[in-house]
C-alpha cells in the first residue's frame, strides 16, 4: 500500500457503515449539534500551544470539504487536468477564523455540507468510478466522497477526544 493510499484508508475506516452519502448527513448533524452547544469563548479553545482552535478546526472543515467538491466536480465532468494539492496548515494560519463569529462559520459549514450532499446526491452513479489526478495522486469521485465523511468524522473524534473533556 502506497503512503496516499494509507493516508486514504485511514478516513476511510472512520466511516461506520456502507451507507457513506447517509453517513454524510449525520456527520455533519452531529458536527452541527456540537458546535450549535459552544460559545464564543469555548470556540476560540484550542487544547495545546500550536493547536487550532475549535474555530480554525470548523473553517478547517469546510475548506477542505469546498476543495474536495471541486475535485468531485471536475472528475465527474471528466476533467483530465492534475489538480493541484492544498497546504491545510497555510489555510488555517490565514483564514481569519477567530475573528469571525462561531454563528457565521456554522453557517458556512451547514451551506457547504448542504452543498456537498446536493451534488453527491444529484450525480449519475456512473461517474463515481471517474478517475482524476489530485496532488499527484489517481483518486475516484467516490473515494472523494467518502473522504469528505471519513475526514470530518476524523475531526470530530478530535474534538470529543482533545477539546470537549477540556472544556
Amino acid at each position: 500500500m502506497t503512503d496516499f493510499q494509507k493516508y486514504v484508508q485511514r478516513y476511510l475506516d472512520n466511516i461506520p457503515s456502507e451507507d457513506w452519502l447517509g453517513e454524510l448527513k449525520i456527520s455533519g448533524e452531529k458536527t452541527i449539534a456540537i458546535y450549535s452547544k459552544l460559545s464564543e469563548e469555548q470556540s476560540l479553545f484550542a487544547y495545546d500551544e500550536g493547536k487550532w482552535t475549535l474555530k480554525e478546526l470548523l473553517l478547517h472543515l469546510s475548506d477542505t470539504e469546498r476543495i474536495f467538491q471541486y475535485r468531485i466536480l471536475a472528475f465527474a465532468r471528466g476533467d483530465k487536468n492534475e489538480l493541484s494539492g492544498f497546504d491545510e496548515e497555510l489555510y488555517a494560519n490565514n483564514s481569519l477564523a477567530n475573528e469571525r463569529t462561531l454563528d457565521s462559520l456554522l453557517e458556512e459549514y451547514k451551506l457547504i455540507r448542504k452543498s456537498s450532499q446536493i451534488l453527491l446526491e444529484t450525480l449519475n452513479p456512473s461517474v463515481l468510478n471517474n478517475i482524476g489526478t489530485a496532488n499527484g495522486n489517481q483518486i475516484s469521485v467516490e473515494t472523494i466522497g467518502k473522504l469528505i465523511v471519513g475526514h470530518n468524522i476524523h475531526h470530530l473524534n478530535i474534538i470529543e477526544e482533545r477539546y470537549l473533556l477540556k472544556l
